[in-house]
């Protein structure tokens, strides 16, 4: 439009939209008679009107391609326009295709929003799906003329090599705005020349002056401003060394350039890069072997002062008042909610997958479902982002320019106000200041510093003084009683070598880190266990400066480690082990809800090591670290009682399991095909059956199958078959191998396999014809006892059904009722005799009278005896449940039944107790323990299985 026009443009809303209009339809029935007949539908033309008060280049487009404007009348850009065609004899034409295409796919793009038809979203992705098209489209053309003038570019081996477009900023992340540039980078998977593809020697082009010319070629191609106009801007400048480095990169080159000399910034821009055009599957898998440099494996606090200085440079840029109009830079601007969402995925997105997404506000969604964000902040930056992306596209789509900047002339700003259907400026411009303080707001708290209690001065000064100096009547004095022994823990730590050779940063992130652990020691019940336990773990994290990061960062984080390891062995021992595990203290779960069955069990299922065993086996220790460790926080809290942790706990060895039978099976699978028609179960004994186990439990299972009855036997149909029952045997040995493999995040568990039919003597896998026709005829009591607990784990939901008929067939059986009392007696005393380790001073809570074991006995003989007429009794697996399935039978009383759960709860409480804090399970007798004592012994008197004293 030109600046006369502008100028006379009338300055309230309606009349304003009324000249635009004219002048618009005015010009569209001079394109073409197809136009000057199609704008006589009074519809159409009141569509025109709306996008001639939005964009002057809409106009503009349809006016040089009047057939556009018919298509859009016929469907509002339901279609998209066809891409360009780039035939080798047309070659000059190339450029003018590719300028018409995107001014029909933008004007497209301007329709459909002014017309409310496509969200925010919808243009964006729009904008960049018409960038792709034009990048690929251009490639191809340009790579076949390279072809037909320098041949191919191929390794020594004969295998073509082609360039890779990556995409990076808002390309990459699919959230191109309307008249953006391109962010690219060119990198090729191989080294190799055109030599390779039989063309001369001396004038073959290597891979790194091929590329480089045909991505130099592709950038004139798109970026060139013609008659035309341009088709897309192309900015080069975030490949490695800015311009000062090569145009195009080998993949080797580009990965140890990131090993060596990579910078936050960078990994920050590479978080969105993905291959837009080119060779895409190398692409995907250059990014798949950059992901740990981009996203650190654990919380990657680390990164804080990287992106603390990037805030600081964009802090500094908004400061500048030519920038106070810009809605990208600008204060409260798109690049303030973007730097917030980016700088938490980049800190917690080597944890969590969920949060590795390149778009931004399936990113906010995300770490609000983590808790990362509140959810109303979240919200309101969803809106705000939205917000501001539309109000960009809208100023740029004005005249197709790369602005950011709110317009100065009062018509323009009339027209954007109005055209986002506000009444005037100063409505919409109100509008955005309130958006824009919210996201000031959150942008000011991300990364503040957050404030921690300062140790006092005089274990500073001491700390600091170590080792030659400093006075252990300091520690005296903060609370340590024995003090002389924790001042030589504190200067042989001082002197050794991870210490002495730490580098200057990570140095003085310890010397704010380690006064504040020795007031936390200090002021918590056992100062100097907590000191020993602390300096244990920090020897284990020296050299990983990210965790003294977190430390230092987080007060929450290192107020939380001190209450850990001061109460809890298991928690310290497993916090120095493995330092991942520190995670778990920032993760705003840990304090959270607990996740039920199906969490805890899908947190298994999900972890995928592709095809390596060994990378699975190491997730999946690291997800059941995590999760246990997070159970034992909520049980140590008291947010959660010890019946629900050992629940959660067995369900979380449910999932393991579940997914170690997958692992297995395709393992052996591999090796020896599979047995058709053959299933396949798992079944847990013991706790884990019972749904009551312990920190470092073993899992007590038991294996079957079932395989056709053919003539000459079920085999599997690999190269190298197996009769059936060796290859479930195979698949049994490779369960318990991968269970108990050591990785570096420990191992899974130990699985003991005693309880099979005929003990260590059995097979390791019984078919369910052999399983069943054990229990009936040949099992003893004490094996029918134990099948009481029996439960399916993983395997053939149709195999699990059979179990349960085999097993409530075993169980629910006429038996003699003195045999059987006597049979439970003898075997528990026998017990009591080999494994109780009770005295004078200490009480066995599993094993000792009246003990946890005691009272397994009891409900398991009740079973025995009553399931033939009370069938309920068969159903549960849980002490707690058999004693309500007991009480209703009228096995006991109310009084008895509420007096053996009281009694259950407080010794599984005690045991877990002393499991956490690596103790055995013996305790002194207490009143409580007393009195779950008494109502067990009492229980089993009362039933004849015990003598009354």
């Amino acid at each position: 439009m030109s600046a006369s026009f502008s100028s006379t443009l009338p300055h309230d809303g309606p009349a304003l939209e009324h000249a635009l209009a004219e002048r618009a339809l005015t010009r569209l029935r001079a394109a073409s008679p197809e136009a000057r007949a199609a704008l006589d539908d009074a519809g159409l033309a009141a569509r025109v009107a709306r996008v001639a008060a939005v964009s002057d280049f809409a106009i503009d487009t349809l006016v040089r391609q009047p057939a556009l404007l018919l298509a859009l009348g016929a469907d509002d850009g339901a279609s998209e326009p066809p891409p360009p065609s780039l035939e080798a004899e047309f070659r000059a034409d190339w450029g003018a295709r590719l300028r018409r295409y995107r001014a029909a796919g933008s004007t497209r793009l301007i329709w459909r929003d002014t017309l409310g038809l496509d969200r925010v979203e919808d243009t964006l992705e729009g904008s960049t799906r018409l960038a792709e098209i034009c990048l690929q489209v251009a490639l191809s053309a340009l790579e076949d003329e390279f072809e037909r003038r320098h041949g191919a570019v191929r390794t020594r081996d004969g295998e073509r090599v082609r360039l890779v477009v990556f995409g990076l900023g808002k390309l990459g992340g699919g959230e191109l705005n309307f008249s953006s540039d391109v962010d690219l980078v060119y990198a090729y998977e191989h080294d190799g020349s055109t030599e390779f593809d039989g063309r001369d020697a001396a004038r073959a082009l290597d891979a790194e002056a091929y590329f480089a010319k045909l991505g130099q070629q592709l950038a004139r191609l798109l970026d060139e401003i013609t008659a035309d106009g341009f088709c897309h801007r192309v900015d080069l400048r975030l490949r490695p060394y800015g311009n000062a480095g090569r145009v195009a990169w080998s993949f080797a080159a580009m990965e140890q350039y990131f090993q060596r000399e990579g910078r936050d910034w960078e990994r920050y821009a590479w978080q969105k890069a993905r291959p837009v055009a080119g060779d895409i599957e190398a692409g995907e898998r250059f990014l798949d072997a950059l992901r740990p440099f981009v996203y650190r494996r654990y919380l990657d606090f680390g990164a804080l002062d990287g992106l603390r200085a990037m805030k600081a440079a964009i802090s500094a840029e908004v400061a500048r008042k030519e920038l106070a109009d810009d809605i990208k830079r600008g204060p409260g601007g798109i690049r303030e909610i973007e730097f917030l969402v980016q700088a938490l995925q980049l800190i917690r997105g080597g944890r969590e997958a969920e949060l590795r997404g390149r778009r931004l506000l399936p990113a906010l969604r995300e770490l609000i479902a983590l808790r990362q964000i509140a959810e109303e902040t979240g919200e309101s930056l969803a809106e705000a982002y939205r917000f501001l992306r539309r109000l960009e596209n809208r100023l740029q789509m004005l005249r197709d320019a790369q602005t950011h900047a709110l317009p100065a002339a009062e018509s323009d700003r009339l027209r954007i106000a109005v055209g986002l259907g506000y009444p005037d400026w100063d409505a919409l411009a109100g509008e955005l200041e309130r958006r824009r303080e919210r996201v000031t707001g959150e942008f000011e708290a991300l990364l503040a510093p957050r404030r921690r209690r300062a140790a006092p001065d005089a274990l500073t000064a001491y700390w600091r003084a170590l080792p030659e100096s400093g006075d252990a009547e300091t520690l005296a004095e903060a609370g340590f009683e024995a003090a002389a022994d924790a001042d030589g823990a504190l200067r042989d730590f001082a002197r050794s070598p991870g210490v002495r050779g730490l580098s200057d940063a990570a140095r003085t992130r310890l010397d704010r880190v380690l006064p504040a652990l020795l007031q936390g020691a200090a002021t918590s019940s056992q100062p100097m266990l907590a000191l020993k336990r602390l300096l244990a773990l920090l020897h284990n994290v020296l050299r990983r400066s990210a965790y003294l990061a977190l430390l230092d960062e987080q007060p929450a984080a290192l107020s939380r480690l001190v209450e850990a390891v001061s109460r809890s062995a298991l928690l310290a021992e497993r916090l120095a082990s493995h330092p991942l595990l520190l995670d778990e203290l920032l993760d705003a779960r840990v304090v959270g809800p607990l996740p039920g069955r199906e969490e805890l069990q899908a947190a298994s299922a999900e972890v995928d090591g592709g095809d390596d065993a060994e990378a699975t086996l190491q997730a999946l220790n690291e997800v059941r670290q995590s999760l246990s460790f997070r159970i034992a926080m909520a049980l140590r809290d008291g947010r959660q009682s010890a019946e629900q942790s050992a629940r959660q706990l067995a369900w979380l060895a449910d999932g393991v399991v579940m997914r170690i039978l997958a692992l297995a099976e395709q393992e052996v699978a591999s090796a020896h095909g599979r047995v058709p028609d053959a299933r396949f179960a798992v079944l847990g004994y013991g706790s884990l059956g019972g749904e009551e186990l312990g920190f470092g439990s073993d899992l007590d299972l038991v294996f079957l199958y079932d395989a056709p009855a053919i003539e000459g036997g079920a085999q599997s149909d690999g190269a190298r078959p197996l009769d059936a029952g060796r290859w479930f045997a195979r698949l049994a040995q490779k369960i318990v191998a991968l269970l108990g493999a050591v990785t570096a995040a420990g191992r899974l568990f130990d699985v003991d396999v005693r309880l099979r039919p005929d003990g260590a003597k059995g097979l390791l896998v019984s078919s369910l014809a052999s399983f069943s026709e054990y229990q009936y005829e040949r099992a003893w009591t004490w094996e029918h006892q134990a099948l009481v607990r029996a439960r399916f784990v993983a395997g053939d939901a149709g195999l699990h059904e059979r179990f349960e008929a085999v097993r409530e067939r075993t169980l629910a059986r006429e038996r003699d009722a003195a045999k059987l009392r006597d049979d439970v007696a003898k075997m528990r005393v026998k017990m009591r005799a080999e494994l109780d380790r009770s005295d004078a001073a200490y009480f066995d809570l599993k094993q000792g009278e009246g003990g946890l074991v005691d009272l397994e006995f009891l409900l398991q003989y009740l079973v025995l005896r009553d399931s033939v007429r009370e069938r309920a009794l068969l159903s549960p697996r849980d002490s707690a449940g058999l004693i309500e399935a007991a009480r209703r039978c009228g096995a006991f009383d109310d009084t008895q039944a509420a007096s053996l759960r009281v009694a259950h709860t407080t010794l599984l409480a005690a045991g877990l107790e002393c499991t956490l804090d690596r103790r055995p399970r013996r305790v002194v007798e207490t009143e409580a323990i007393a009195a779950s004592r008494t109502a067990i012994s009492t229980a089993m008197q009362a039933h004849g299985l015990r003598e009354a004293s």
